[in-house]
């Protein structure tokens, strides 16, 4: 005898032709309200109800960066596919292009304003340091069509093998090294370098806080406007840079200036031990925090260690999201608005993991898995779940109980600096790739460097 069974789900959704806007539980975090408070700011709000309003437009954008491999009447069936019996309309791929031009970039840039910023768990293992939040900045490039119009704004990006293949904007990223939550981005052409765009983020800086720079930024203007803000700097500088000795500390370290600003200097050497053999890389790093007592060196080039937590936000938004892909936008104003869109959903994706995290203070957020999260949350867009929770107040929800029962090991210490993994051409990737995974250990000397 066969046996059959029927599974049946109720779904909250907003009544009529909003229905269809929505993002599946991370709606929790950019609820109806909020979008139609960015929609009304910008003057983007709809003057008619229209089979696209505005507020499902703007949920269209957002579904449309968790599916980036698909067309946008695609992210529409996903967007419809939990509601059935329900009537919703079949907008055209034309209809969406126009809706999407309606309602332009700068809802989504008034949504990422209020969404950036960090976790409520900021106290969480590994988000501060000797009660310092601590913070982020590095720049990456992302691909966009190679259309006409954005061949105008954007240039291609020289490599070894030719010009790329695509044009590329410049993105620069302000991220909390404890959650990864993004607190700022900014970006443009890549004619402009990464220390033109890096005075934007400041706004977003204060007291309390540390950043972590790449020798990129080692400029001067530039540490005098974060220190400017009460905000302090640890940022590394090249080996063969003089900086005048104004007083030596006992461990090593002396200080020094930047331009107007009081700084210490630490010379040493790091050696990374593993089966296969030592490695030994100097580094000269230059901080605000001049007192070795309060803040010891050792200490200091260790906290410098977190400066790689924003290349792994990139490895996600580039790589786990996107897949390698090239944006979808054929404009420079849809290319505005889709970055947007796609900043605002790893922002949500990163505060669901950090609300999940923070429910255990002893766990370290950096053994959630953004796969996890990010697949989670296209399951639950797919099916229109948890949208609604009017019975109990659910900070966990379905994206972090299955991020907390799939926690991953410790990180691993890094072993090998940033490598060409993936040639652009078919030929061989830049140097040797070893994949293997290696036990390691971390020495580190402070040097004394003579008086000149």
């Amino acid at each position: 005898m066969d046996a059959k069974s029927v599974i049946s789900h109720e779904v909250a959704v907003a009544a009529g032709p909003f229905a269809p806007g929505h993002l599946g539980e991370l709606t929790r975090i950019v609820p109806f309200e909020m979008v139609d408070e960015v929609l009304a700011e910008a003057g983007r709000t709809q003057r008619r109800i229209r089979h696209l309003p505005s507020r499902v437009v703007v949920y269209l954008l957002l579904a449309g960066a968790l599916f980036p491999g698909i067309g946008w009447q695609q992210v529409w069936q996903r967007l419809t596919a939990g509601l059935d019996g329900l009537e919703t309309s079949a907008p055209t791929a034309g209809a969406m292009a126009q809706a999407r031009r309606r309602v332009g970039a700068v809802p989504l840039h008034r949504l990422f304003d209020l969404l950036r910023g960090p976790a409520a768990g900021i106290n969480t293992v590994g988000a501060r340091w000797r009660g310092l939040l601590v913070c982020a900045v590095d720049g990456t490039l992302v691909a966009v069509p190679d259309s006409p119009a954005n061949q105008v704004e954007f240039v291609r990006h020289r490599c070894n093998n030719g010009g790329a293949g695509y044009p590329s904007l410049r993105l620069l990223v302000l991220v909390s090294c404890g959650t990864r939550t993004v607190l700022d981005a900014v970006f443009g052409p890549t004619s402009n370098g990464e220390t033109f765009y890096a005075p934007s983020l400041v706004r977003s800086l204060r007291e309390g806080m540390i950043v972590l720079l790449d020798r990129n930024f080692a400029v001067q203007a530039l540490v005098e406007a974060v220190t400017r803000t009460g905000a302090h700097v640890l940022v590394r500088v090249k080996e063969h840079r003089r900086l005048p000795v104004l007083g030596r500390f006992a461990n090593g370290s002396y200080l020094s200036g930047l331009g107007s600003v009081p700084v210490r200097v630490i010379d040493c050497e790091i050696t990374l031990s593993t089966s296969q053999g030592r490695r030994t890389c100097a580094y000269r790093l230059v901080t605000t925090l001049t007192d070795p007592h309060t803040h010891p060196a050792a200490e200091v080039i260790r906290l410098y260690h977190e400066r790689w937590e924003v290349e792994t936000s990139y490895l996600e938004i580039k790589s786990t999201i996107l897949g390698g892909r090239v944006l979808r936008a054929r404009t420079p104003a849809g290319v505005a608005q889709e970055v947007f869109a796609l900043l605002v959903t790893y922002q949500v994706l990163r505060l669901a993991m950090a609300d999940a995290t923070g429910t255990r203070p002893d766990t370290d957020p950096d053994r959630a898995s953004f796969s996890i999260a990010l697949n989670t949350a296209r399951d639950l867009l797919v099916q229109a779940a948890g949208i609604f929770d009017n019975t109990t107040v659910d900070l966990v929800g379905n994206i972090g109980r299955r991020v907390l029962a799939s926690l991953m090991p410790d990180r691993r210490v890094r072993t090998r600096p940033r490598v060409v993994k993936r040639a652009i051409s078919k030929y061989n990737a830049k140097g040797t790739v070893d994949r293997t995974s290696y036990k390691a250990t971390i020495s580190i000397d402070i040097l004394t460097t003579r008086t000149p």
